[in-house]
């Protein structure tokens, strides 16, 4: 038997090797000495032949799990082990049984590999997955079904801004999940169930996002509209979800106006940090940037930040149109 498990997105495949492995060793081989690992990238075609043809008296199967075999820069190692496998296939026919599972794993997307003979081949199996990178949608249900089959709950909007922060990428949030789930349930009565919202996200989550909205507060700060546009259209770019860089945008607003205010007091860093009970670092990056504001400016960039925010709900206004207009103002 010949599997082919491929696709940029590796967690879910991963997930789905651990869960061929774990039946093999339930179903065939408790020890688990019968399976064998290659990495394809750098094994030659010889040492990848002796493994998968080695019979035993003792052992009725093997799984054998060839990693990355595209990766190998022998375009020879690609078509012989693409012939054996052929050839091995017709052996098996002729005596009726198959004495090894064997599991290709690879990371790539094949799109540059449909003209190769081996792709070609492992692709033509009957268990063949290509696992691509989910959509936002895929991903927020993604999240959500995550979420419960670990015993909590998360709502749509919060799972959205969860999946914005990381791009899409599950191992990041398969992580992230756990984090919330732990901090949620620490705080709860036994029995109680736990329920991820929006301030668990952004109290525990920074994402890859919180340095690059540092950086668009800092090119809004020194006037610099060039640069505050670029890194803006980076971040649309990057795939970060509207709604999570405008609440992220806000956020940032908010702590900017409310540091100018403790700044105007004579309050000093210490103290704001334990009054507004804000990160030291963050108060640190603050205060240097509320240099190039007034306290009405903050105000008032703040209040059409909201607006935007109401306005975007109701779909009476494009994000990016709207927040390119108002950091052309400032």
């Amino acid at each position: 038997m010949i599997i082919f498990l491929y696709g940029e997105d590796t967690f879910r495949s991963r997930q789905k090797l651990k869960e061929l492995k774990d039946k093999f060793i339930k179903e065939v081989d408790p020890s688990g000495n019968n399976i064998f690992n290659i990495d394809g990238g750098k094994a030659a075609i010889g040492a990848i032949k002796e493994v998968i043809g080695a019979r035993s008296l003792f052992v009725r199967k093997r799984m054998i799990i060839i990693e990355n075999i595209f990766s190998n820069k022998s375009e020879k190692v690609q078509e012989g082990i693409c012939e054996y496998l052929k050839s091995q296939l017709k052996l098996e026919k002729k005596s009726e049984q198959g004495d090894n599972v064997i599991i290709f794993w690879e990371e790539i997307s094949g799109d540059k590999q449909k003209s190769n003979k081996l792709f070609k081949f492992l692709s033509e199996q009957k268990i063949t997955q290509n696992f691509k990178k989910l959509s936002n949608t895929e991903t927020v249900n993604w999240i959500k079904n995550e979420t419960q089959l670990r015993g909590a709950k998360i709502d749509a909007s919060t799972a959205s801004a969860l999946a914005g922060m990381f791009n899409g990428d599950l191992w990041q949030l398969n992580n992230e999940i756990n984090k919330l789930i732990n901090y949620k349930q620490a705080q709860l009565l036994p029995e109680s169930e736990a329920i991820i919202v929006m301030d668990d996200v952004e109290t525990l989550s920074s994402g890859n996002v919180n340095e690059n909205i540092f950086a668009l507060t800092d090119a809004i700060s020194n006037k610099n509209k060039a640069l505050t546009m670029s890194l803006f259209e980076k971040e649309l770019a990057a795939g970060v979800a509207d709604t999570y860089l405008l609440t992220m945008v806000i956020r940032q607003f908010k702590i900017l106006l409310q540091v100018k205010e403790a700044s105007d007091l004579g309050m000093s860093p210490h103290k704001m940090t334990s009054q507004l009970h804000l990160h030291p670092f963050v108060v640190q990056k603050c205060s240097s940037q509320v240099r190039g504001f007034s306290l009405l400016a903050l105000k008032e960039i703040f209040s059409s930040l909201i607006e935007i925010d109401k306005k975007m709900k109701t779909g009476q206004v494009d994000f990016k149109v709207a927040l390119s207009l108002l950091f052309a103002k400032i």
